[in-house]
């Protein structure tokens, strides 16, 4: 966790798979129209990565690198619902690559492209930094429940 936080922090996996872990039911939404219910997952609570990283008063977006090149980024106060995750088991099983493993992002509140697949790095920031797909016009609120698919 690197950017507006008193405690930068590099944690490796072992570090991760140390920290107290949650198990989650949710519903998984695609911006294509597809949904999978109740889906089981088993990670770190984001409120404990933030907890540990201490974000600075004018932290207020969090933005999300992965692997590929991929980037979203999320406000802090999304984040910090409780049933957000940092995950690494999906119906108790490590996550496989094609389900984002070994790390990925569950917010259960936004479509699946705000589920950054394959974390690398964390970045606390003021201000909101457009990702991968809400460049390219998709919504950055991205709520399924309104169906915010597209930027207008």
């Amino acid at each position: 966790m690197s950017g507006l936080v008193k405690s930068p922090l590099n944690l490796s996996w072992q570090d991760f798979l140390g920290l107290p872990k949650v198990a989650s039911v949710s519903d998984f939404h695609c911006v294509e129209g597809w949904s999978v219910l109740g889906q089981r997952w088993e990670g770190v609570p984001f409120r404990v990565i933030v907890e540990m990283a201490k974000p600075k008063g004018e932290a207020k977006y969090v933005t999300f690198e992965c692997d590929d090149g991929y980037t979203t980024s999320l406000s802090l106060t999304d984040l910090l619902d409780t049933s957000v995750l940092l995950a690494c088991k999906l119906e108790g099983r490590f996550l496989s690559p094609e389900h984002g493993g070994p790390l990925r992002l569950i917010v259960p509140k936004k479509y699946a492209y705000k589920n950054a697949m394959w974390i690398r790095k964390i970045r606390f920031a003021s201000e909101r930094e457009l990702g991968y797909w809400e460049g390219r016009g998709y919504s950055d609120t991205a709520d399924p429940w309104k169906e915010e698919r597209y930027t207008r």
